[in-house]
């Protein structure tokens, strides 16, 4: 063979084998579609099978909590239901109630009905024996006529003329005999009308005074304080000694009791079960527990603040109590401790202006209302309870004397128990200290005057110890001694009439003769 012989032949092969070669990659690559088919089917049923198992699974999920729902949400249902038995319970006994109420008082009416009747025959009966003595009253009085000589209105005139002339001093000489007799029997007296107005007053007084309200986040908070069958609003009401009320007031508890601490704590401890949300017995008396604490920290802080702002030094611990229990106290809105450590200021002032013991002025001022720490809980006015502790811990004459005199109740036995009383009038009674407008303050004390100068006789009149007594000046030549008690009572029964004030005003009715000669 010749080389072109071997070239084709080369050529040959080469295309034979490019051609095998190209066949065999098809092959290949047949068959690499095929493999990649088959795993691509296994991978989807795989795949498939998976999805069929977290779908059952997942049913199988939903079914269970569903169930899970149903048992609670019936739960739910089943309490729901027994709350509106038990209330249906309440209501039912409060119509019975009602309802023998409404007998009883249909029963009253008849009876009352019975009675008016009876009543008005008696009346009439009454009615018909009047007329009979009118009319021989009438015939007496025509035969008086006929043997006096006189007609009824001149009989009449003359005796008014005679009985004016001489009753009239007699009536002044037994009023100042009646406020003589009525001095002596003051202390009963009073104690019976102060008793009687209590009686008929006590809602309105115990209202303004003994109440504080609380404010709740919402109207479902009322029911959770209440508890099931009441057991938390008793548990509340046991620990702290106080009243709940719970009316339509929207989002409101209102707390009830005469004792101003445990009225604080009992509010305090409101505010932390409602902001700590576990409303149970237990939590209840730890909370109402740390409420007081948390109260008697503040008390003593109190005391031993105040004590340490006015300079003052050895105090018994109970006496640092008394004083810090002052804060929770109020009298006509005016903080009782605040106006303690004002009188103390103002007493020391003055003490000091005087030259007397400036420290013990101050410890007399702040002491001299500490009865009122303690008068709610114990009998007797705070004047009494007062004495009463300062002289149990051995404070100094002056400062026990100016707790019993501060009101009036004994005389003052030296400078510093008058300097404290003073200053008491003055933080009590100065514009503004018991929400007093000073243009109401000015015209009080103008009206004051104008009563006094209104009467006949009157030279001059002054309002002092800011309005707390008016003193009258009278004329001597025109109102005798007599007349001067007969115009205190008439200016007395004036102020009483047409004004409105806090507390006392003395009205002192002064007449002075005053004789003077010029020795030449």
């Amino acid at each position: 063979m010749n080389f072109q012989s071997l070239v084709v032949l080369g050529i040959v092969i080469f295309i034979v084998a490019f051609i095998l070669g190209v066949l065999f990659l098809q092959l290949l690559r047949h068959f690499s579609i095929v493999k990649a088919n088959v795993k691509a089917n296994e991978i989807i049923d795989d795949a498939n099978k998976k999805a069929l198992n977290i779908e059952k699974n997942a049913v199988l999920d939903a079914k269970t909590l569903a169930h899970e729902y149903k048992l609670e949400a019936e739960q739910d249902i089943k309490a729901r239901r027994q709350e509106v038995s038990e209330t249906e319970g309440i209501l039912l006994k409060r119509e019975q109630s009602i309802d023998k109420r409404e007998i009883l008082v249909s029963g009253r009416q008849e009876l009352l009905l019975s009675k008016e009747n009876e009543l008005e025959k008696k009346l009439n009966k009454i009615k018909k024996i009047e007329n009979d003595l009118d009319n021989q009253v009438s015939k007496q009085a025509s035969l008086l006529e006929k043997i006096s000589g006189y007609t009824k209105l001149e009989a009449k005139n003359e005796l008014i003329s005679i009985v004016r002339s001489q009753i009239e001093t007699e009536v002044t000489g037994l009023i100042k005999e009646a406020e003589e007799e009525a001095k002596e029997k003051a202390e009963n007296i009073a104690r019976d009308i102060v008793a009687g107005a209590i009686q008929r007053y006590t809602a309105d007084q115990a209202n303004e005074r003994t109440i504080l309200p609380v404010a709740l986040p919402n109207e479902e908070m009322k029911g959770r304080i209440i508890g099931r069958e009441g057991r938390n609003i008793r548990a509340i009401e046991n620990a702290t000694g106080v009243d709940l009320l719970i009316d339509d007031t929207p989002e409101t508890i209102t707390v009830s009791c005469f004792d101003p601490i445990r009225r604080e704590t009992a509010r305090m401890a409101l505010e932390m079960l409602i902001q700590d949300g576990r409303i149970q017995p237990t939590r209840i008396e730890e909370l109402v527990k740390k409420a007081q604490d948390s109260i008697n920290k503040s008390i003593k802080e109190a005391g031993e603040q105040a004590i340490f702002e006015l300079g003052i030094t050895k105090v018994n611990k109970e006496l640092v109590n008394l004083i810090g229990k002052l804060k929770y106290r109020t009298s006509y809105g005016q903080s009782a401790l605040k106006h303690s450590m004002e009188v103390a200021f103002l007493s020391g002032m003055l003490a000091a202006e005087l030259g007397e013991d400036q420290i013990l002025a101050r410890r007399a001022g702040l002491l001299h209302d500490i009865g009122k720490a303690i008068d709610f809980e114990q009998e007797g006015s705070h004047v009494e309870l007062g004495a009463r502790y300062a002289k149990k811990f051995g404070e100094h004459e002056f400062v026990i004397n100016a707790i019993e005199s501060h009101h009036g109740n004994k005389p003052p036995s030296g400078v510093i128990p008058i300097l404290v009383a003073a200053a008491d009038a003055l933080s009590a009674s100065r514009p503004g200290a018991r929400a007093e407008s000073m243009q109401n303050y000015i015209k009080r004390l103008e009206n004051l005057e104008n009563i006094g100068n209104s009467f006949k006789g009157v030279n001059n009149t002054f309002a002092i110890q800011a309005g707390r007594e008016i003193r009258v000046i009278v004329k001597p030549d025109e109102i005798d001694d007599l007349g001067c008690f007969k115009m205190a009572r008439d200016i007395k029964q004036r102020i009483e009439n047409e004004l409105t004030y806090p507390g006392q005003i003395r009205v002192s009715v002064i007449r002075e003769t005053k004789a003077s000669e010029i020795a030449k």
